[in-house]
């Protein structure tokens, strides 16, 4: 239990640290991995992939709201509810802060539908974690 909140501090810790590097005026686009990872600026002030039309106060108690739920699928995967947390803390930390989130990976050579958004480490974290409570939650059923 203590290293799975560790991962999750550590993931919202990492997150807090990689967008405090990028988000700086002097910074310019650049791209990384023969053109696979592009690293670009971007405020979201929106949710995740445009789906929700709500404000930034909205979007924070929703969030606060999923957050809470989460903490109920600790048995199906601890490591994939400590990424939901640590991401979605850290997501939600900078909308309340700033009223938007600063999004700057951008997959470039992914399928269309995956190469016009951008994102950022919070929102792998989540995207995995949510990944492996499903898995841990259909291995357990099985």
């Amino acid at each position: 239990m203590i290293l799975s909140i560790l991962l999750g501090g550590a993931v919202a810790c990492a997150c807090v640290a990689v967008r405090w590097r990028l988000d700086r005026p002097e910074r310019q686009d650049s791209e990384h991995f023969g053109g696979r990872v592009k690293l670009t600026a971007l405020r979201n002030c929106g949710s995740a992939f445009g789906l929700l039309r709500l404000t930034a106060n909205q979007l924070s108690v929703l969030s606060a709201a999923l957050l809470a739920w989460s903490l109920t699928l600790w048995r199906e995967s601890r490591i994939g509810c400590a990424l939901v947390l640590g991401g979605g803390l850290s997501n939600l930390w900078e909308r309340v802060m700033h009223g938007s989130v600063f999004d700057y990976l951008q997959f470039p050579k992914a399928p269309e539908k995956v190469r016009r958004y951008v994102f950022n480490l919070a929102d792998l974290a989540i995207f995995f974690g949510v990944i492996a409570v499903v898995l841990g939650g259909r291995k357990k059923k099985h």
